[in-house]
């Protein structure tokens, strides 16, 4: 085990301190959007809520202030593998680091309690269902301890897409430790999921961080199912070399999905729970290590894999909610260089998924789950850009059309709306904001429907005014108001219609809309080239030659070849060529421990492509 890192606690020094690990440890010349504030704010003893999408740079929020911070730092995560790859990654770099899961022999966990005790940990993870036992919080009483990170955070709440109750009870970490800084973090998290975290954690005081949610570096794209398993095959084809992930929602289609990609000569393997735990380890090291192209899988397996360099992600089934695809697609592209989305999209996936949820005794929990299938559906049917609908599920608005998804880069036909839009939107507010879609349309195209007469509606003047639009057509056109910011569906009210502001001008005919007509797409564009990484040709060539390098280095010690540099540190070292030890300093992700332990073989590498080349 590493030893434990000096903490730096000299208040004079601090803040030229903590810029020191970050470049000294972790290799990184700056922080990135609100982590210098939420680190801060843990070493300064006090607490955060912090929402930031994946690849953002979570985890240093939490490993920094570890280091300036008297104590060890207790990080619960949710898998035994995640568990694995942040202590991989932090020994590494030289950080003593260590966890505490069931997949270690006796003579190993003995190990790391003893490190636990005699203070020789900067950082130890463990389960929730580990942290709350009885005799581990009693051993915790005994440890000076640094401050706690809940990762996963979203598992906490009953509003967010993945609760689990072991994840409820963490709420007892913070009345048996109250004065300890707790740290929350999620990637996926709405409004009212974020509230409830807070509840449920007694982060009621915390400071709030709410990244963007926006990943610009990966392109969305969405397909109506047609013969969906030839659509997967012409992508991949496409993309021969790189490392995805496919995603379906049964272990029967995962098996034959996964058979038929090896029947194909794409090096594919299935993974879902009903696998022996063996080959399942198997196949996961497998992709870490840069051996296996493609897993194909359902949502058990991603949650714990910290790989940087999945290029694709292809949803061959729509998933329930956009939490879920968000959090999934995520997984492509973490170091930031060009990743792709795909979900094939079939109305029999809505059914199966309707059927799923209705089978829920919980009336609460049925209500939630059926508001954000809607909204996953208003997603896969979307007409404006993707990555808006996507960004303002959670907030996020964006201002503009994103230039990187099929709907920007092959825009359906349009159509001036203006007139169909008032009469929705007078409508919405003629039913007094208080209905859901299904019964603003029926009202618009005159239904005679036994609610409609209790209400009263028969009365209203936009009763039977958009009869000559069909029910497929409405749909379209208020999903595309709700993603253009027209209207707003509450979800904590039956996910009834609101005006927004942005709706008044449009009303009083002070401004003309566009909308786009409904299409049927069934073809998947190909990749523009084997990894589309944006290099120049030579520059590819010693891309190529460092990464064989970073297999044989990793090989030899056993370990995922990004524990050794990432594809986007690889990269930068083809464009820039350094040329000395103090070069490689400069290139994003080398540390002094990684330099002083790799650094003279990616020189030497370097160095003899220069010469070969000249």
């Amino acid at each position: 085990m590493p030893a434990r890192m000096a903490n730096v606690d000299d208040p004079v020094d601090s803040a030229d301190a903590i810029e020191r690990s970050l470049r000294e440890v972790f290799g990184f010349d700056a922080f990135r959007g609100h982590q210098r504030q939420i680190i801060d704010t843990l070493v300064a003893g006090d607490d955060a809520l912090v929402l930031m999408p994946t690849g953002g740079g979570k985890s240093l929020c939490y490993q920094v202030p570890a280091l300036h911070r008297a104590g060890v730092a207790i990080v619960v995560s949710p898998l035994i593998s995640l568990i694995k790859d942040q202590v991989d990654a932090l020994r590494a770099n030289g950080v003593a680091a260590a966890g505490l899961h069931s997949g270690l022999d006796a003579g190993t966990a003995r190990e790391v309690l003893a490190g636990l005790h005699d203070g020789s940990l900067d950082l130890l993870y463990v389960s929730p269902e580990r942290l709350l036992t009885e005799s581990f919080l009693q051993r915790l009483d005994d440890v000076e301890i640094a401050l706690f990170a809940i990762d996963e955070a979203h598992c906490v709440s009953q509003w967010g897409h993945d609760f689990r109750p072991e994840y409820a009870a963490l709420g007892e970490v913070r009345r048996r430790f109250p004065s300890t800084p707790l740290i929350a973090l999620t990637a996926t998290a709405d409004a009212q999921t974020r509230d409830d975290i807070a509840r449920v954690l007694s982060l009621g005081g915390a400071a709030r961080f709410v990244s963007g949610f926006d990943r610009p570096n990966i392109r969305y794209g969405i397909l109506e199912k047609h013969q969906p398993f030839d659509q997967l095959l012409r992508f991949i084809d496409g993309r021969r070399g790189q490392s995805g992930i496919v995603y379906a929602l049964s272990r029967r289609k995962v098996e034959e999905v996964a058979s038929r990609l090896c029947a194909a000569g794409i090096d594919a393997a299935p993974y879902h729970a009903g696998l022996d735990s063996g080959l399942r380890m198997t196949t996961q090291e497998r992709f870490l290590r840069d051996e296996l192209a493609v897993v194909v899988a359902t949502v058990a397996f991603g949650m714990g894999i910290d790989k940087p360099n999945v290029r694709f992600v292809v949803h061959y089934d729509m998933p329930r909610h956009i939490e879920g695809y968000y959090q999934e697609t995520g997984r492509a592209g973490r170091d930031g260089l060009p990743a792709e989305a795909l979900l094939l999209y079939g109305t029999q996936d809505v059914v199966t998924a309707r059927r799923l949820i209705e089978n829920s005794g919980n009336a609460e929990q049925v209500r939630v789950e059926t508001h954000k299938l809607n909204a996953m559906v208003g997603l896969a049917e979307a007409l404006t850009c993707r990555r808006r609908v996507l960004l303002g599920y959670f907030g996020d608005a964006l201002d503009e059309d994103c230039g990187n998804c099929d709907v920007c880069t092959d825009p359906p036909e349009r159509f001036d709306a203006t007139v169909e839009a008032q009469k929705a939107l007078s409508c919405v507010y003629r039913v007094e904001q208080r209905f859901g879609m299904r019964h603003v349309i029926d009202v618009l195209r005159g239904a005679d429907t036994e609610r409609i007469r209790r209400c009263g509606h028969t009365r209203l003047s936009t009763y039977g005014i958009g009869s000559d639009v069909s029910e497929q057509e409405w749909q379209s056109l208020f999903r595309q108001l709700i993603h253009l910011g027209y209207l707003e569906q509450d979800i904590a009210n039956y996910s009834v219609l609101r005006l927004t502001p942005a709706a008044r001008p449009l009303l009083r005919g002070e401004r003309r809309l566009e909308l786009s007509k409904p299409r049927v797409k069934s073809q998947a564009k190909r990749s523009r080239g084997s990894r589309d990484l944006q290099l120049a040709a030579a520059d590819e060539a010693l891309f190529d030659e460092l990464r064989q390098l970073r297999k044989a280095l990793a090989d030899a010690e056993g370990k995922p070849p990004y524990i050794v540099f990432g594809d986007a540190t690889l990269v930068q070292m083809a464009r820039v060529r350094p040329v000395d030890r103090e070069d490689m300093l400069q290139i994003s992700g080398v540390g002094q421990h990684k330099l002083d332990k790799y650094g003279d073989e990616f020189l030497a590498t370097i160095a003899t492509f220069a010469l070969d080349a000249g």
